[in-house]
């Protein structure tokens, strides 16, 4: 079986690789149980000293590792540059907080009989990432980091249609110091992933992806009575009050709808505009997303660049054309753009209801769709139907409006007057079928590691 890295941009062939078969699969994670009991041994400041390394890797390379990004999954280049860099930032947070992180927790002796008790965190083991393409370098680094620098090994299971980004993310690692096994690309199909989790030697999983990859996975892992870590995307409303900054909204909101050529879990997918406000808002941000440049990702001006897959690009035109065709409205956009590449136009679409597949389903690419609403109770009911529950961004300068909005929202996140963006500092993850468990801070460290609780008498 082969593995492909074809240009978006252009559909042409780049790269094909041979999925490794299971020999080579065992001998991986062969190397990564030998290789953890030497790695969860090795001290903070060694693996502080390989993370930075990583991390000044990154930012002397980010052109020619963006450029790799751009030509296998297609966001701009300018984009590109800026998650490589962002990687970078992300790694030297946690070599400089790790340790900090993971200090031993006490507890007050006498009250639990003893002399002293703590709880004491330690790597868990070999753990499996099953990463999406959306954010190539990103997606991992924000797994990989707190993973590391815990003790853990890593074996990386990458979207197949991004190979190369994945094997220069295994040679950044290497090239940092991190020994052979610490961190490995397996180039496997989808169909290979159940006999990795299903090794004793793999402790743990963590999978960003569709709600379908989360459940096949979760299933499988809870088999064997191994812990996962879901994160399967989002359906997020962006909510627009009539104390709003309404130019600035639009602004923002088709920053949010556009980001990663619409590929974006936590990005803004739901428009919910107060009726006092939907006209003025409508015209200006129908307006602006019909004139988002769309073209060539490796040229400066393109803000809007191929959907990753010819596959992925056919899925969205039919969401679109079902939707039009039982009744809803498209403004602008909602055809493919004709021609080499995988193309889709900022798209904005009103009238959709619950019997819609669109209603229900996340919209992978750069459609909006339009609701208004005459109360925070309407405006909840709207944005809470939805089995999803990752993020949302919310823009009011009435303080009792933010404060109803923040306690009715179902979903992990909520960003007032600004767009959801993941940061190293703030925990990262989402409710109902939008996932489980948390990414980043000091909680995506936790995730996998062994709380073990020590009591002396």
């Amino acid at each position: 079986m082969t593995i492909e890295s074809r240009n978006p941009a252009t559909g042409v062939l780049e790269q094909q690789f041979v999925a490794m078969d299971s020999a080579a699969v065992a001998l991986a994670i062969d190397r990564a149980e030998e290789a953890l009991r030497a790695f969860r041994r090795t001290s903070f400041d060694q693996r502080r000293i390989w993370l930075e390394r990583a991390a000044d890797i990154l930012d002397d390379e980010a052109p020619r590792l963006a450029q790799l990004a751009t030509a296998e999954m297609g966001k701009t280049l300018e984009s590109a540059v800026a998650e490589v860099r962002k990687c970078a930032k992300g790694a030297r947070y946690y070599a400089e907080h790790a340790e900090e992180f993971l200090r031993d927790s006490h507890a007050h002796g006498p009250e639990v009989g003893a002399q002293a008790a703590y709880v004491r965190w330690e790597p868990i083991g070999v753990v499996l990432a099953v990463m999406p393409w959306n954010y190539p370098y990103w997606q991992v680094m924000r797994f990989a980091a707190p993973a590391l620098m815990a003790g853990n090994t890593v074996l990386l299971k990458h979207a197949s249609n991004v190979p190369q980004c994945a094997l220069a993310i295994e040679d950044v690692f290497l090239r940092a110091g991190f020994g052979e096994g610490v961190l490995q690309t397996l180039l496997i199909e989808a169909a290979q992933v159940g006999a990795v989790i299903d090794d004793k030697r793999v402790a743990a999983i963590t999978l960003t992806g569709s709600e379908g990859a989360g459940r096949a996975v979760a299933s499988r892992a809870a088999q064997s009575i191994k812990k996962t870590l879901l994160e399967l995307g989002g359906n997020d409303p962006f909510i627009v009050m009539p104390s709003a900054d309404i130019e600035e909204a639009i602004r923002v909101g088709v920053k949010s709808r556009c980001l990663n050529n619409g590929q974006s879990c936590a990005s803004a997918k739901r428009f919910l505009v107060h009726s006092d406000i939907a006209s003025q808002f409508m015209a200006g941000f129908v307006s602006a997303m019909a004139a988002v440049p769309v073209g060539d990702p490796m040229q400066s001006a393109t803000e809007l660049g191929p959907i990753a897959t010819e596959a992925g690009r056919d899925d969205i035109e039919a969401l679109v054309s079902e939707a039009r065709l039982a009744g809803a409205e498209v403004l602008t956009g909602g055809t493919r753009v004709e021609g080499d590449g995988w193309y889709f136009p900022p798209t904005v679409i009103t009238g959709t209801t619950s019997s819609m597949r669109i209603y229900r389903e996340e919209v992978f690419g750069p459609v909006a769709q339009v609701f208004t609403f005459s109360t925070i109770d309407e405006a909840l009911a709207i944005a809470n139907d939805s089995d999803l529950g990752l993020s949302s961004s919310i823009w009011t300068d009435e303080a009792s409006d933010r404060d109803a909005l923040i306690a009715g929202l179902e979903c992990g996140a909520v960003y007032v007057n600004g767009m959801s963006v993941s940061y190293p500092e703030l925990p990262f993850g989402g409710v109902k079928r939008s996932g489980y468990g948390r990414e980043l801070a000091d909680l995506g460290m936790k995730e996998f590691c062994n709380a073990k609780t020590v009591w002396i008498a």
